[in-house]
């Protein structure tokens, strides 16, 4: 038979452990916690033993952080008002002609663009009133201001021509589908404000032709 001969903690001495530990325990706290963690050193010994130091290196960190997350670029508010000609252009009675029997050749095509520094550029192509295409462009790098628009064909076309704006926006990448209310030009006024050329690739699929 074997006998248990581990000693017994007295109540004496369990108390005794209590305090002991919660003694160790706020020592750790005011030296070496509330240093590191919050910036208090009441006593000093948190900069004496470079627990500090560790609360000075966080606060750094989140401040920059705070920087880079709240740092945003600026743009113009785009209203309604901006969308298409002014109302002083006539909409041209050609874009009330009817559509053609048949449409442009389906075709496929990619394209760069590049849009030099604080300038702006046009790309347009031709479709048949009711074509359709598929577009998706991106940039390289930035964001551009970005016009939408298409021009209706005309023979005798006046000094300020019509166009309808199908979007207004600030952009680095768009995608979506066309179909064109009137015979004519459509395509993209891209405006750079950086102070670097910025390259745009653009897929065209669809019923159109290129100029």
């Amino acid at each position: 038979m074997e006998t248990n001969n581990q000693p017994i903690m007295g109540k004496k001495q369990i108390i005794k452990s209590v305090v002991i530990a919660f003694v160790i325990g706020m020592v750790v706290l005011i030296t070496a916690v509330f240093p590191a963690e919050y910036g208090m050193d009441p006593l000093q010994t948190g900069k004496l033993l470079g627990f500090s130091k560790l609360y000075q290196e966080d606060k750094v960190i989140v401040e920059t952080e705070v920087k880079t997350t709240t740092t945003t670029p600026s743009y113009k508010k785009i209203t309604l008002e901006k969308v298409g000609s002014p109302a002083s252009v006539p909409k041209p009675i050609e874009a009330n002609n009817p559509p053609p029997e048949v449409q442009y050749t389906q075709r496929e095509d990619t394209i760069e663009v590049v849009v030099p520094a604080g300038k702006g550029i046009e790309y347009k192509f031709k479709m048949l009133k009711y074509g359709s295409v598929k577009y998706e462009w991106m940039t390289n790098k930035g964001v551009v201001y970005i016009d939408f628009h298409g021009e209706v064909k005309q023979k005798n076309p006046p000094k300020n021509v019509f166009y309808e704006s199908y979007t207004l926006a600030y952009s680095n990448n768009m995608a979506g589908t066309l179909t064109a209310p009137f015979e004519g030009k459509h395509g993209w006024y891209y405006r750079n404000d950086t102070k670097e050329d910025i390259t745009i690739q653009l897929r065209l699929k669809g019923e159109y032709e290129l100029f």
